[in-house]
């Protein structure tokens, strides 16, 4: 299937509730407006498909592209290893002006050479971006030949910047996946208790946070597509029991066409936020009792439930006092607009609003379930914007993504980073406390108090 297929068979995934929502004529133009030339930074396919396939740990992630587009994407989220840490060095085929005149398909061929004699990867995915697509070159061919030659598994990912957004690229690396990965091992045993995790990322190391307690059920993280992965975890996932889509409908495709093909029920759901982490668990359980593990997981699944919860909430009264009543503004996109909304809301705090730039339609739902039908949500907030919110609604604190922050201190009010550059992990019943204590200790900081005073200077000016 050629690229432009398959970005029209992604176009049309069936499901996507927005997507379905769609006219034939409005699934044609894609999932978001087209991208402008200088616009695309951190957001085209090529980045996309890139923070979905580079927390897989043990395989050589291969940029064909100029050297910037490897420079641009390297380490864009703060993905954590276990073990190998191949994935943290950069590859690249480093194209320049006479590879676009005379093609660097063999250019190509001899990186994969390379990367193979000096690294021994598990498998090797290499990236198309926007110059070699326009020339021309032949990506599925050279991976091809070079698997057969080298008897190493060589992924083509075909998702050039130009096609589109991010999400797309999400989409386009599950895609690559599906068609060259999954089902093509088997895992050396299987059990009733073993699942998959799609779209978890493991940034700051968030999946730490929640296996213990899947560790204590007895639950078998089969493959985590993509965080902490292993490249045989993933090629043997079909295996697996039961799937929850972790946070966002990037991986909607991976999850549906899993289920479609090896049987492998999944659900929806969140690991931010003390209630959702006990619905999450909660669903698998219940998922893999129907695929035949023993009724009494529930059991133990709801006791665990019970002593964490009242753990975390033991913890959490401490920070009461700082948070209650505080106002916060939420400045982020996807699954974060509600999920966060609803872990805020559980620490007390009242949210004056969300963003909700790439949230889908069943997330808006969610916050408006969260907080009222009168909730304020926005769709692409402007700095200028932003910091009128700030200032009118007399927010406490702002959380966002870095790119935010320096909006909030010009407004003089707290910031708190939870996107993916984020260096602390706030999944599970154990992100929840370090999450509170994180605003707790930006709210109650002194300095906020010392910077909104008139300077001495402008004291008795008038």
């Amino acid at each position: 299937m050629g690229l432009a297929d398959k970005v029209q068979e992604v176009f049309h995934e069936p499901g996507c509730a927005k997507n379905l929502g769609k006219s034939e004529k409005e699934r044609k133009k894609g999932c978001s407006k087209q991208l402008t030339p200088g616009a695309a930074a951190g957001g085209c396919a090529f980045d996309g498909a890139k923070i979905v396939l580079q927390p897989i740990t043990d395989v050589a992630h291969l940029v064909h592209g100029p050297i910037a587009c490897e420079g641009n994407s390297w380490d864009n989220r703060g993905a954590k290893s276990s073990g190998p840490l191949l994935y943290r060095t950069g590859f690249t085929t480093d194209l320049h002006e006479t590879d676009v005149i005379f093609g660097g398909e063999k250019r190509l061929y001899q990186a994969i050479k390379e990367t193979i004699a000096k690294y021994n990867p598990e498998a090797v995915f290499v990236y198309q971006t926007c110059v070699p697509a326009m020339t021309g070159d032949d990506l599925e061919a050279v991976c091809k030949a070079a698997a057969q030659k080298f008897g190493k598994p060589i992924i083509p990912v075909n998702s050039p910047g130009f096609v589109g957004s991010k999400n797309l690229g999400n989409k386009l690396a599950g895609e690559a996946l599906l068609d060259y990965v999954i089902g093509t091992q088997e895992p050396e045993f299987t059990t009733p208790y073993d699942i998959n995790l799609i779209g978890e990322y493991n940034l700051a190391g968030e999946l730490w946070q929640v296996k213990p307690l899947f560790d204590e059920l007895g639950i078998r993280i089969l493959a985590c597509i993509s965080g902490d992965a292993r490249y045989r975890e993933i090629a043997s996932s079909h295996r697996a029991k039961a799937a929850m889509l972790v946070c966002s409908k990037a991986m909607i495709n991976v999850a549906r066409k899993m289920q479609e093909r090896y049987g492998i029920p999944f659900f929806e759901g969140s690991f931010y936020g003390i209630s959702d982490t006990s619905f999450a668990l909660r669903e698998i359980a219940r998922l893999l009792i129907e695929r035949g593990a023993p009724e009494e997981l529930k059991t133990r699944t709801e006791a665990l439930i019970a002593r964490e919860e009242a753990r975390a909430w033991a913890r959490i009264e401490r920070f009461r006092p700082y948070l209650s009543g505080k106002k916060a503004l939420l400045v982020t996109g996807g699954v974060k607009s509600w999920s966060v909304v609803s872990a805020l809301q559980e620490a007390g705090m009242i949210v004056v609003g969300t963003s909700v730039k790439k949230s889908t339609a069943e997330d808006k739902e969610r916050i408006k379930q969260l907080m009222g039908e009168d909730a304020h949500m926005f769709e692409d907030l402007k700095p200028k914007e932003i910091y009128r919110m700030l200032v009118d609604a007399k927010a406490d604190i702002l959380l966002s993504g870095g790119r935010s922050q320096f909006v909030a201190l010009k407004a003089k009010v707290p910031w708190l980073d939870i996107n993916q550059e984020r260096h602390h992990a706030y999944a599970g019943y154990e992100g929840m406390v370090e999450l509170v204590k994180e605003i707790a200790k930006a709210i109650s900081s002194p300095i906020w108090s010392q910077v909104r005073r008139p300077a001495p200077w402008e004291i008795g000016s008038g």
